[in-house]
């Protein structure tokens, strides 16, 4: 049976503001976790603490969780996994085993593969608008069918998630591409239902105020 190392103060969040390592940044507040959280330069790779961050993850991007014995978990979708099941009293993920975990299961790796995926493209300036455009419209039907699924509930599953704080990370870069999230009115009123929460509030007021490095 697994075992989670055993509880402490010394987590360690290695994180980059406007990414998706915003979503274990909110988890570990919506879970009441304590932890460091370390700013890192994507440019140059350097951390707040002065070390190259590829030595923490070799794989060079955030967000890093150093744990309380010395582990490095990376992949934004098993951090959040391994947060919310550390505090399951947080509920944050669906019991292990329960068909809601199943579904859980399925929305992390949907945001991770068709959202989160599907809109990285839009950042690298090297592709053409002719191509940008056709992975704009595909990326416009997922968000369709996320405002068409989001219509009569408040969250994703039955009640509010960790899969709610990475789809919430990840529309946040919408602006960066000139898209309107109001065109999708049900997506705009859970983007503007997640962001009143206290716990997301916090993690982006930190993060905006951090010092660069």
């Amino acid at each position: 049976m697994f075992r989670h190392p055993p509880p402490g103060t010394s987590k360690k969040l290695y994180f980059a503001p406007q990414t998706c390592s915003l979503s274990p940044h909110i988890v570990l507040r919506e879970a009441g976790i304590e932890f460091e959280l370390i700013r890192v330069n994507n440019q140059t790779k350097r951390t707040a603490d002065g070390k190259d961050f590829r030595s923490i993850n070799p794989k060079g991007y955030v967000a890093a969780l150093v744990l309380d014995n010395g582990e490095v978990l990376t992949e934004g979708p098993a951090i959040l996994q391994y947060l919310a099941d550390l505090h399951p009293e947080a509920g944050l993920a669906p019991v292990i085993g329960s068909w809601q975990r199943v579904r859980f299961n399925e929305w992390l790796n949907f945001i991770a593969t068709e959202i989160h995926s599907g809109s990285a493209p839009l950042f690298n300036a090297a592709i053409t608008e002719p191509v940008k455009a056709v992975l704009r419209e595909r990326f416009f039907k997922r968000l369709d069918f996320l405002d068409t699924t989001l219509t009569d509930k408040p969250y994703l599953l039955e009640a509010y998630s960790a899969v709610d704080a990475y789809l919430f990370a990840v529309l946040e870069w919408l602006p960066f591409f000139d898209i309107d999230i109001a065109r999708w009115s049900s997506l705009a009123a859970y983007q503007a239902r997640i962001s009143e929460r206290d716990a997301v509030r916090e993690a982006i007021t930190t993060e905006q105020a951090s010092a660069p490095v």
